[in-house]
């Protein structure tokens, strides 16, 4: 094994790009890695610095987040000398959400999207790395309880003005229908409502460039932008 081939080197290399990694584990055959390999890690993003690299370097074309992942992702694998899967493509789609919970201490909130402790539902996941080698990974900490189970008033449940989230689902049709009207304005600019009522990871939210970027990739793959707007 190389030796800087730690899970410390790698997150090195990582943060390089404005994204982190996020844990990892290594794979059994339940966990359906479609690249073979000892060690899988996570890598996500969470905070500002993931913006500001994309935008600094965002590519010209139709997906633009996609296209600069992949890139930016791929060449960090082939430098650190791993393989690299990611979210996007499909379908089928792989089960990312599914592999997070095997790398670190994330949970379902009522809404549907994992929440970490620190960060909230303020953090994503880009890809994951897959190395042939076997290599030490953070001890997942068990000791982390889903925060949704503490918090009484559990907002992210009663603020969408149109109900569309429910059951840890999300009714697309209505979400679509709403942000493409005058009402649904501060949901598409300033990203969604019942996403920002979470009193978890505040000072990891979203810009609002950002937020109304992912909102606006979100209606264009789903619906058309409505002339009220």
């Amino acid at each position: 094994m190389n030796q800087k081939l730690t899970y410390q080197f790698i997150n090195k290399r990582i943060r390089e790009t404005g994204m982190i990694c996020r844990g990892g584990f290594h794979p059994e055959p339940d966990d359906n890695i479609p690249i073979q390999g000892q060690t899988c890690i996570m890598i996500g993003n969470a905070g500002h610095q993931f913006w500001t690299a994309f935008e600094a370097a965002r590519f010209d074309d139709n997906n633009p987040l996609h296209c600069w992942t992949d890139s930016t992702l791929t060449t960090a694998a082939e430098e650190l000398g791993g393989k690299v899967l990611f979210p996007f493509t499909g379908p089928p789609f792989l089960p990312f959400l599914t592999w997070a919970q095997r790398s670190e201490a994330v949970f379902p909130s009522p809404i549907g999207l994992l929440i970490h402790h620190k960060f909230g539902l303020w953090h994503a996941y880009r890809g994951m790395l897959i190395f042939k080698e076997f290599i030490k990974l953070p001890t997942k900490n068990l000791s982390i309880r889903r925060p949704c189970d503490t918090c009484k008033d559990k907002p992210c449940t009663n603020t969408c003005p149109v109900e569309a989230l429910g059951d840890g689902e999300l009714r697309v049709d209505t979400c679509i229908s709403h942000i493409s009207g005058k009402t649904g304005r501060d949901c598409l600019t300033g990203g969604c409502l019942a996403r920002r009522a979470c009193p978890i990871g505040r000072s990891y939210v979203y810009q609002s460039a950002q937020a109304h970027f992912h909102m606006a990739a979100f209606h264009k793959t789903y619906g058309n932008v409505s002339d009220e707007n």
